[in-house]
C-alpha cells in the first residue's frame, strides 16, 4: 500500500530527510528563507524543484507534487476480465431476447 502524503508534509518530510530546511535549501541551491517560506506558508514545492528534491530524498514527486504528477490508478487487471465477461453475458442475453421477439413477430 503506498503512504500518500499531503503535498505540506512531503515537504517536511523532505526537509527532515535532507537534515534541515538549509539542507533542503543547498539541494534547490536558493536560500534558506526561501524554503522556509514555503514552509510557513503551507506552499507546494515549486515545479522546478521537485525531481532534484526527489532525487536527493526519496520522498516521491507523487507526494510533493500531486497536480504535476499524480498516481496512476492501479487496474487489477482480474476485475476487468470479470467485467468483460458480464458484458458478454449481457450481451449474450440481449442477443437471445432480440432473437425472441423476431421469432415471436414471426410466428
Amino acid at each position: 500500500m503506498v503512504d500518500v502524503r499531503t503535498p505540506l508534509e512531503a515537504l517536511d518530510l523532505a526537509a527532515r530527510l535532507a537534515g534541515s530546511q538549509a539542507a533542503l535549501a543547498r539541494i534547490c541551491d536558493l536560500s534558506p528563507t526561501a524554503v522556509w517560506k514555503w514552509m510557513q506558508s503551507s506552499k507546494r514545492l515549486p515545479a522546478e524543484y521537485v525531481l532534484r528534491v526527489e532525487a536527493a530524498t526519496g520522498v516521491s514527486r507523487h507526494d510533493l507534487r500531486p497536480d504535476i504528477y499524480p498516481r496512476e490508478e492501479m487496474i487489477d487487471h482480474h476485475v476487468g476480465d470479470r467485467f468483460c465477461g458480464i458484458d458478454r453475458q449481457i450481451a449474450a442475453r440481449q442477443q437471445m431476447a432480440a432473437g425472441a421477439t423476431s421469432a415471436s413477430k414471426a410466428a
